[in-house]
């Protein structure tokens, strides 16, 4: 829904992309000042196109967080994940084109290769607040921006808040004048289901070892209102019998744990009490059949 706004206002889509793990889902939070986006240290936590959207007196952006592009273990998901980066780029007004601080190597080269030269890209450099010497971020900037030519270069701590104001002026400069493309209040496009599957699968990402979490996926099969109450039955679906095992743990306290951490999680979201069910079950070869990630929601 839109509404008629005076002149000179700005609007417009801003797609945040870089390789795994360099800060993009914690950047956005900050940037609309509500967590949407879930965040873990482990790459590949985004697998969705998510939009957060942040309206002041004259502009409204829409941030679109992109997974982390993959260049290895290229499976059916992997694949659309990628899918979703290169989409992404096509539809946007600006780019946010991040970095970890002090980092730059063949990985975020060939994200590089994927920006457009007809729009702008900003440079943010992430996670300043880990660089001692602030001296040496100078000529981090100046060697990547040997590489492509770059709107601006904003430094930034996603992690502390520190420098999004900045980062928003310079992103503002660049949207067009535009209405409101979505109600001043929204703060995203998806819907509490899926925003309760993303928080489930976010602490499957933070409870359990390395291996788990990239063949597990979440599938909300009930989510009912009863006044205030959300009942909601999930099924966490995994790849092999022994993942199961672990995901469930001694006497369930592990699968009891994650089930816990996301209903209080919804609860804060959500406003209201939420009653959760969760389930494990097995699907063996899920992440690269092309069928079932449909039916998951992924594109």
């Amino acid at each position: 829904m839109t509404e008629q706004i005076s002149d000179g206002f700005h609007s417009g889509f801003i797609a945040i992309v870089g390789r795994p793990n360099v800060g993009k889902s914690t950047l956005l939070n900050h940037l609309i000042g509500q967590k949407i986006s879930i965040t873990s240290r482990k790459a590949q936590t985004t697998r969705h196109r998510i939009h957060g959207i942040y309206t002041d007196d004259h502009s409204q952006f829409v941030f679109v967080d992109t997974p982390g592009f993959q260049t290895k273990h290229l499976n059916a998901l992997n694949r659309g994940m990628n899918r979703v980066v290169t989409s992404s780029l096509r539809d946007v007004q600006v780019v946010l084109y991040v970095l970890e601080a002090l980092r730059y190597d063949e990985r975020d080269q060939e994200v590089l290769k994927l920006l457009p030269d007809n729009r702008p890209v900003l440079l943010v450099i992430n996670k300043i607040d880990e660089v001692a010497d602030k001296g040496q971020l100078f000529a981090f900037a100046e060697r990547v921006a040997h590489d492509f030519k770059f709107a601006a270069i904003v430094p930034v701590s996603a992690k502390l808040g520190s420098k999004i104001e900045e980062l928003k002026d310079a992103i503002r400069s660049h949207l067009p004048q535009g209405e409101l493309i979505y109600d001043k209040d929204d703060i995203t496009d998806r819907s509490e289901r899926f925003l309760a599957a993303e928080m489930l699968r976010e602490k499957i990402f933070r409870f359990t070892g390395d291996e788990l979490p990239y063949s597990t996926s979440v599938v909300i099969e009930q989510f009912k209102m009863e006044g205030k109450l959300r009942r909601i039955s999930a099924a966490i679906l995994v790849d092999r019998e022994a993942h199961k095992a672990m995901l469930i743990g001694k006497k369930g306290e592990k699968l009891k744990e994650i089930a816990t951490q996301a209903r209080l999680d919804m609860e804060k979201m959500f406003g209201g009490k939420v009653f959760l069910e969760v389930f494990v079950k097995l699907r063996s070869g899920w992440a690269d059949d092309e069928r079932v990630l449909r039916s998951l929601g992924y594109e």
